[in-house]
C-alpha cells in the first residue's frame, strides 16, 4: 500500500461530537435541490401532485439530458418550490413510507443504469466539481475515504457490514475509467483499511479488476479533501478529467447493480456544540431532518461542515452530497469592543467582529495548504477574471473547498472560497 504524509494544514477542533449510536430516522419529506449541483439548468419532468416511485425522474438537466435527478422515495410531489426569477429551488416528495421502486435491473450497460436510475449524479468531475460527463472516459477516478473536517464523520463506523455493496460499487467504477480507481484511506483507519483490503482482494481474485490502487494518507485537515488526494497521486493538467465521489456514494452504486433498484438510504453524523445529544442517523437522501433536530435556541443548521457547508433554514433539506449536519450558536452575541479584543487560539465564528475590511496580503496562506500552488496568486486572478494567469497558476487542480482554510486565517475575512468558485464558472463557461 502506497502512503502519503501531508504536511501543511490544519485541524479545527470543535465540540460537539457524534456518538456512536444509530438511529433510523424515516423522513416525512425529502427534496432535491437543483442548487446542489454545479452547472445544470433543471427542467421539471413532474408536477405537484404527481405519484412517484424511487427511481421516478423528477427533473433533468436541459444541457444535457441524459442527466435526470430522481426521487429518492415513493409517495406524491407534495410542492414545487421556486426561488428568484421563478427558478426551481426544491422539488419535494412527501414519503409514502412503502419504498416501491423502479427496477433498473434489466439495463446492462453500466453507465446507461446509472444515469437512468438517478445515480449518475454522484460522480463529480474535476475541473469545476461539476456532474461528470458520461461521454467522456476519465482519467482516473478517486474516492476519498475519509473525512478531516470538524467533527467530521467516521467513515468506519457508516461502512460497517456494507462491504458487498462497497465491492460490487468499486468493481463498476473501475470499468468507468481506462485509468485507475484510487481508493484512498486514512493512516490509523483499521477498520475501513482492512475493509477495502478486503474488497479490493476479492474483487481481483475474481478477475474484475485489477485497476484499483489504495494509498494510505495521513495528516491535518485537508488531507481527507478529495482535491488534496488528486494532487498528491495525479496532478490534473489542462484538458485533463477526473471523476470523484464519496463512500456513501459507492455503497449506493454497487446497491443498484446488486438490486437493480434506486436504494437512498444514507447515514449522517448529526453534530455540534448546539445539538442536544450529537450521533448518527440512518435516513434517505434529501430527508427534512426538522423532526430530529434537538437544539438550542438561537442555533445555525449547516448541511456540511462549518468550513464549506450550506445553510439550511426552512424546511431543512439535506443537500444531496452531505453525510453530515452541523449545529452550532448564531454569532450574533456581541462582545463589547470585540473587534478590539486580542485574539489567542480563538477563529473566526458566524459573527464577523466588525465591517468589511481590506485585502491584507500576508503571505500566511501557504502554511495551510498543501497544494504545490501559491494560492494568493491564485486568489487575485480569479479576482480580476484573468485566465492566462489562472490556468499558469492551477485553476483547474482545485476548487472552493481547498481555500476554506486560508478563509478561516484570513485576517481581511474574504470570502475566498466564492472567489475561486466565481473564478471556475467564469473560466467554464467562457472555454465551453
Amino acid at each position: 500500500m502506497d502512503k502519503v504524509k501531508i504536511r501543511k494544514g490544519l485541524d479545527i477542533r470543535l465540540a460537539g461530537e457524534p456518538s456512536k449510536q444509530l438511529e433510523s430516522f424515516e423522513p416525512t419529506f425529502c427534496a432535491l435541490k437543483p442548487t446542489d449541483f454545479i452547472g445544470i439548468l433543471p427542467k421539471l419532468d413532474v408536477a405537484e401532485g404527481d405519484e412517484v416511485k424511487a427511481g421516478s425522474v423528477l427533473f433533468h438537466d436541459k444541457n444535457n439530458e441524459k442527466i435526470v435527478f430522481t426521487s429518492p422515495v415513493s409517495g406524491k410531489v407534495k410542492a414545487i418550490v421556486r426561488g428568484e426569477k421563478r427558478a426551481i429551488s426544491e422539488v419535494i416528495v412527501e414519503n409514502d413510507g412503502k419504498y416501491d421502486s423502479i427496477d433498473f435491473s434489466d439495463i446492462d450497460d453500466p453507465v446507461e443504469r446509472m444515469l437512468r436510475s438517478g445515480v449518475w449524479p454522484m460522480l463529480r468531475q474535476r475541473p469545476y466539481a461539476t456532474i461528470a460527463n458520461p461521454d467522456v472516459r476519465p482519467k482516473h477516478i478517486f474516492v476519498s475515504m475519509f473525512d478531516t473536517g470538524p467533527l467530521a464523520p467516521d467513515y468506519d463506523h457508516i461502512i460497517d457490514n456494507q462491504y458487498d455493496a462497497l465491492a460490487k460499487g468499486i468493481d463498476v467504477l473501475s470499468k468507468l475509467t481506462d485509468g485507475n480507481v484510487y481508493i484512498n484511506v486514512k493512516h490509523g483507519s483499521t477498520a475501513c483499511t482492512d475493509a477495502i483490503n478486503r474488497v479490493s482482494t476479492e474483487i481481483t481474485s475474481n478477475g474484475h479488476v485489477n485497476n484499483v490502487v489504495i494509498t494510505e494518507f495521513s495528516g491535518p485537515h485537508p488531507a481527507g479533501n478529495v482535491g488534496t488526494q488528486i494532487n498528491a497521486l495525479s496532478p490534473i493538467n489542462k484538458g485533463e478529467v477526473v471523476w470523484y465521489c464519496y463512500p456513501q456514494d459507492v455503497i449506493t452504486i454497487g446497491n443498484l447493480f446488486l438490486s437493480g433498484r434506486y436504494e437512498s438510504s444514507r447515514i449522517i453524523a448529526m453534530t455540534g456544540a448546539a445539538m442536544h445529544n450529537p450521533h448518527y442517523y440512518k435516513t434517505k437522501i434529501g430527508a427534512d431532518i426538522t423532526p430530529i433536530l434537538d437544539i438550542e435556541e438561537n442555533s445555525r443548521v449547516i448541511s456540511g461542515n462549518v468550513l464549506t457547508g450550506t445553510n439550511i433554514t426552512g424546511d431543512k433539506h439535506l443537500c444531496f452530497h452531505d453525510s453530515q449536519v452541523t449545529v452550532i450558536p448564531e454569532g450574533n452575541q456581541y462582545k463589547l469592543f470585540g473587534w478590539l479584543l486580542p485574539v489567542f487560539k480563538r477563529f473566526t465564528n458566524t459573527n464577523t467582529n466588525g465591517d468589511t475590511r481590506p485585502y491584507i496580503m500576508t503571505g500566511e496562506f501557504e502554511r495551510v495548504f498543501p497544494f504545490d500552488i501559491y494560492p494568493m496568486q491564485l486568489i487575485k486572478a480569479c479576482l480580476i477574471k484573468d485566465i492566462d494567469q489562472m490556468e499558469e497558476l492551477g485553476i483547474y487542480e482545485v476548487d472552493a473547498e481547498d481555500f476554506a482554510l486560508c478563509e478561516v486565517i484570513d485576517p481581511s475575512k474574504t470570502p475566498i472560497q466564492q472567489i475561486i468558485r466565481e473564478g471556475l464558472e467564469f473560466i467554464r463557461k467562457e472555454t465551453s
